[in-house]
């Protein structure tokens, strides 16, 4: 496979579907989706997801909103939020914005409609009217689900008005967990680095991205960065369920894997963390 960010010949990585950058670092999987499929919803209790994310995901979103306050064009006030899942973010920015969501999953997507958010069921841009352009456009915890994520960035690009922003949230391939789950994944523990690509779930990723790299690919699409910073990718609420929430393993497992996040906690401050947010702003000539 040929390097979607430097053009230069990936080479095997640490599991038959995986595969690394040597010259970008930028990291790939061939992982199938089946977002819609009921089978695949099996695997996966979206009500231990739910509570194992929801505190952590709150408390980032709040942070991702005053940033996109801030980076926003002036009187900017008209949000997409691609992939919004149960509105979480919808919730948390619409004090600020005209927020709408689209979300492919249609059950989750449903349930997150039938409160009141404004969400729109089906892909983007495809849920999109021909006319409809936003002033900050945002990602969370989506763009690494995307095979063709290209187009998606240039779609992003056509969507946006002038100085409109980009807000990508997403793993960072230099965090502390994802660097640990491939050290065991060469000691032939490959659980957790599965576990970290979603590997059988509904959307697995099939991208694994770091700042640099990712910074090199929106910048074909004609944005620039103007803001990165990293937020925390674990807190002590809503583990267990988090963990819990995929199957799958056994119950000393399941805590002795508890315990030792739970003691991890507390150092992770001195590494990087495995979640980035990268702010691009839309270059008014593209080229």
């Amino acid at each position: 496979m040929v390097c979607i960010v430097c053009g230069t010949q990936q080479t095997a990585g640490l599991a038959s579907w995986h595969a690394t950058c040597p010259s970008c670092a930028y990291e790939s999987a061939r992982l199938e989706g089946a977002i819609n499929r009921q089978d695949a919803h099996a695997s996966l209790n979206e009500a231990q997801r739910e509570a194992g994310l929801k505190a952590l995901r709150q408390e980032n979103f709040a942070d991702i909103v005053a940033w996109a306050r801030q980076f926003a064009p002036p009187g900017g006030r008209r949000l997409l939020d691609v992939g919004s899942a149960h509105g979480w973010f919808l919730e948390a920015a619409q004090g600020s914005f005209d927020v709408l969501g689209i979300e492919p999953d249609q059950a989750v997507g449903s349930r997150a409609a039938a409160r009141g958010l404004p969400v729109r069921l089906g892909f983007f841009p495809d849920a999109l009217n021909d006319d409809e352009r936003f002033d900050v456009i945002v990602f969370n915890d989506v763009i690494e689900h995307i095979p063709p994520i290209a187009t998606a960035l240039e779609a992003c690009a056509d969507r946006l008005d002038p100085d409109g922003i980009l807000i990508l949230n997403l793993p960072n391939s230099k965090g502390f967990f994802y660097r640990l789950s491939k050290l065991f994944a060469r000691l032939g523990w490959k659980a957790p680095f599965e576990r970290l690509w979603q590997k059988g779930l509904p959307s697995p990723h099939v991208h694994y991205f770091r700042p640099e790299n990712l910074s090199r690919l929106v910048a074909t699409q004609g944005f620039e960065l103007v803001h990165s910073a990293e937020l925390p990718s674990l807190r002590a609420k809503g583990l267990l369920d988090r963990l819990r929430c995929t199957g799958g393993m056994s119950t000393l497992a399941l805590y002795l894997q508890y315990a030792a996040i739970l003691c991890a906690i507390p150092l992770l401050r001195a590494f990087p963390s495995d979640i980035i947010v990268c702010i691009y702003q839309k270059k008014r000539h593209r080229g």
